[in-house]
């Protein structure tokens, strides 16, 4: 077994799933692969048993509903440390992730326990944003930071890889976040038990298939959850 897993959670993404593991192995072809899927209405389960069936690099875990991202994610990790994986990955599948960043994440990962993309670093950006979502992202990120007190500049995305020991060692059994604040909570809890963290630079790209996930409630949480993630972790 390779020692590195990307998971995908994935709530309709028929239209990407495929291409988006295509583009993974084309830069990573030993990384293994974990479909977090939440009972997709739309053929996405369908489309990657059907992968499964010719690659056994490809691994799914099919859950009963929409469960949420961060719930998706804590079931993956748990997975990968059932398993011998060193390095997990947290990578949307709907191409905003750019797999093309891969290789740049896993030469980071050589010197860190935790690396984060980052679009608000040199190097990095987003693409195809209105200047309302670019103004919530970054404020977002700067509100965690000062709140937090941390000194890394993008806290709320969701593309990183962690060391298998930082998963081992930051509590999963005690994160309480869902959404972006979900993402927040990682890197804080990893932070907090001085695991070394670095960023890379990545490119945002908006999504190519689908509909976006975020939503007011899932912004507002994260507003919230930082206050809460301050004065109880």
């Amino acid at each position: 077994m390779n020692s590195t897993l990307v998971i995908l959670p994935t709530y309709n993404e028929a239209g990407n799933i495929v291409r988006i593991i295509g583009k993974i192995h084309e830069v990573a072809p030993d990384f293994s692969i974990l479909v977090v899927d939440d009972n997709s209405g739309d053929g996405t389960a369908e489309a990657v048993q059907e992968l499964m069936a010719r690659d056994k690099r490809v691994n799914m875990m099919q859950r009963p509903g929409k469960l949420g991202l961060g719930t998706a994610y804590l079931a993956g990790f748990k997975w990968a440390l059932q398993r011998d994986f060193e390095f997990i990955f947290e990578m949307d599948a709907d191409f905003s992730h750019n797999p093309a960043h891969i290789p740049g994440f896993m030469e980071a990962a050589k010197d860190a326990d935790l690396v984060l993309g980052s679009r608000y670093i040199p190097g990095g950006g987003v693409t195809n944003w209105s200047f309302i979502r670019r103004v919530i992202s970054r404020g977002g990120s700067l509100y965690s930071r000062t709140i937090l007190r941390m000194p890394y500049h993008d806290l709320t995305g969701g593309f990183k890889v962690f060391r298998r020991r930082v998963l081992e060692g930051i509590g999963l059994e005690k994160v309480f976040s869902e959404g972006y604040s979900f993402q927040i909570e990682l890197t804080y809890r990893a932070w907090k038990k001085g695991f070394r963290i670095v960023e890379t630079p990545i490119i945002f790209e908006e999504r190519q298939e689908g509909a976006s996930k975020m939503s007011r409630k899932i912004f507002l949480e994260a507003v919230i959850r930082v206050w809460q993630l301050r004065f109880k972790v």
